[in-house]
């Protein structure tokens, strides 16, 4: 009977430990997804309060797979017209290579500015960067290149929480301005967190920030 009831005890105690282990696994992943969505919801918009900047930076986004603008990349881009035709800077960074088709980003998102009368002289291209660690990384490089200390970053508002993390790390002045959605319907979108933005900030959290910091 008392071995019986050990038995009993020992297959108990088995399965209550399984149990925890089990919650701990579905634990984890769900605190490191509170963990993005925390940073992103306490990112930074600037370490500046300026308003005059030395560039703006238009981060990167793909072009369709013909070579045309995406509702986004005109966002991005019309905005940045706005704000160069507003005085806010004298000239635009446009950054992003092809990291999704043949097609540079930056290229594209160039003969959009020129179409709405930017000139080409006021135009700078970053023509590499393929996720927007690069476009951060490789846009400073320029500006440091040119002696430039301050800029406005432009992209849509849903991206610009994990653009802040990334910016905030490097020794420049700079603040985040979202481009408004071209589209209908997009707005509700943008105010909030797309789940793939989330496990991007994750990504950046945990690897990119440690693996591929701006040197």
């Amino acid at each position: 009977m008392t071995i019986t009831r050990a038995r009993g005890n020992q297959k108990q105690w088995s399965s209550f430990a399984r149990l925890r282990v089990l919650l701990l696994l579905l634990a984890v992943p769900l605190l490191l997804l509170l963990w993005a969505v925390f940073a992103r919801q306490f990112a930074p918009k600037a370490n500046t309060t300026a308003t005059r900047f030395d560039a703006i930076i238009v981060l990167g986004t793909p072009a369709d797979d013909d070579g045309n603008p995406t509702p986004t990349q005109l966002s991005r881009v019309t905005e940045a017209v706005q704000e160069y035709q507003r005085g806010v800077a004298p000239r635009l960074i446009l950054t992003g290579g092809a990291a999704h088709n043949n097609f540079i980003e930056a290229e594209v998102m160039a003969r959009i500015a020129q179409s709405q009368g930017i000139p080409a002289s006021a135009i700078l291209l970053e023509p590499n960067a393929r996720d927007t660690m690069q476009n951060a990384c490789y846009s400073t490089h320029i500006m440091r290149d040119h002696g430039w200390r301050s800029a406005e970053v432009i992209s849509n508002q849903s991206h610009l929480p994990r653009a802040g993390l990334i910016f905030n790390a490097l020794p420049i002045e700079w603040r985040t301005h979202a481009a408004p959605p071209l589209t209908p319907g997009a707005s509700a979108l943008e105010s909030g967190a797309p789940p793939v933005e989330v496990f991007k900030t994750l990504h950046y959290l945990l690897w990119s920030r440690w693996a591929e910091s701006c040197k």
